[in-house]
C-alpha cells in the first residue's frame, strides 16, 4: 500500500523553521568570538549548534505539541503521538568551524509510515531543499530532480571525509572511473537532489545525519540506502544516488 502523502503546511512549517534555525547560526559563522569545545567523543560542539537545536526543539514543542524528537545535542524527548522528529542543528561543524560555508541545518519527521518529510538548509549559501512524502522535491529553483548520469564512469561521488572508508575503497571507486570530492555532509546530499553530482556516501554516520535523506531521494527520484543496501537511517551509513548507479556504486563499496 501506498503510504498518504504528508500535509502541505506541516512540510511548510518545517521548512520555515529550519529556516529560522539556518539564520541564527549566521550571528557565530566566521565569528571572532566562536569557541570549539569538545564533546565525549572528540566531535566539536559550539553555541551555534546548541542554540538552533534549543530553539529547534521549543518551535517544534509549539507547533507539533506531542511529538517525540531526536536531536544530536540533547537527549531525546519521548513523545505521545507516534511521530518524531528527527534534526542536526548544524550538520558539519567542524566546516563550519573552519568558516567554509558548505555546512547544513537537517530536519526530518518520521511518522507510521516512514519518513514523511524532509529539509536540508545551507544558511550560509541561502539555499535550501526540501520534500514532503507525495508532495515532490523542490529548491528555491524549482523541482528538484536527480541526473540521469548512468554509470560510475565520470560520475561525482561525494563524502564527509575519507577517514572512516575501508582500505582499497577510494582506489576502487577511482579505479571506476568516479570523480570523488568531499566537505560533504548535508551539502553532499543536497547535490545529489538537485541533480549537480551523482552520489554521496556516509560510510560512518548517525540517524541525525540521516533523517532526511531517504524522502528527499525517494521525492527527487533517486535512491536512499545505506551501505549494505538497506533503506534505512537506523544502521550507521548511508549512501545516496541518482539511482542509475546505485548497485554499482554498493558493489564497490561492498567489494571485499
Amino acid at each position: 500500500m501506498i503510504p498518504p502523502p504528508i500535509d502541505q503546511g506541516t512540510l511548510d512549517t518545517a521548512v520555515a523553521l529550519v529556516r529560522a534555525a539556518g539564520k541564527r547560526t549566521l550571528r557565530w559563522f566566521r565569528s571572532s568570538d566562536l569557541t570549539v569545545e569538545r564533546k565525549e567523543d572528540g566531535t566539536p560542539v559550539t553555541a551555534a549548534d546548541q542554540d538552533a537545536e534549543r530553539f529547534l526543539r521549543e518551535q517544534l514543542a509549539e507547533a507539533f505539541p506531542g511529538d517525540g524528537v531526536l536531536g544530536e545535542e540533547e537527549a531525546p524527548t519521548a513523545g505521545t503521538t507516534g511521530r518524531r522528529w528527527i534534526l542536526d542543528p548544524i550538520d558539519g561543524t567542524k566546516a563550519f568551524t573552519c568558516g567554509v560555508p558548505l555546512y547544513s541545518n537537517l530536519l526530518a519527521l518520521e511518522d507510521e509510515h516512514g519518513l514523511a518529510v524532509g529539509v536540508v538548509n545551507l544558511p550560509a549559501l541561502g539555499e535550501t531543499v526540501w520534500a514532503g512524502r507525495g508532495l515532490g522535491c523542490w529548491s528555491e529553483r524549482g523541482p528538484a530532480r536527480v541526473s540521469d548520469h548512468t554509470t560510475l564512469a565520470g560520475a561525482y561521488v561525494m563524502s564527509s571525509s575519507f577517514s572512516h572508508w575501508a582500505p582499497g575503497r577510494v582506489a576502487a571507486l577511482e579505479a571506476a572511473g568516479a570523480v570523488l570530492r568531499t566537505w560533504g555532509d548535508g551539502y553532499g546530499y543536497a547535490l545529489v537532489v538537485t541533480g549537480r553530482v551523482a552520489a554521496m556516501v556516509d560510510p560512518v554516520a548517525e540517524p541525525y545525519d540521516l533523517g532526511p535523506m531517504p524522502v528527499l531521494l525517494a521525492e527527487a527520484g533517486g535512491r536512499f540506502t545505506d551501505v549494505d543496501g538497506e533503506v534505512s537511517i537506523e544502521r550507521g551509513s548511508g549512501v545516496a544516488t541518482n539511482g542509475h548507479l546505485h548497485d554499482e556504486l554498493l558493489a564497490v563499496l561492498r567489494a571485499r
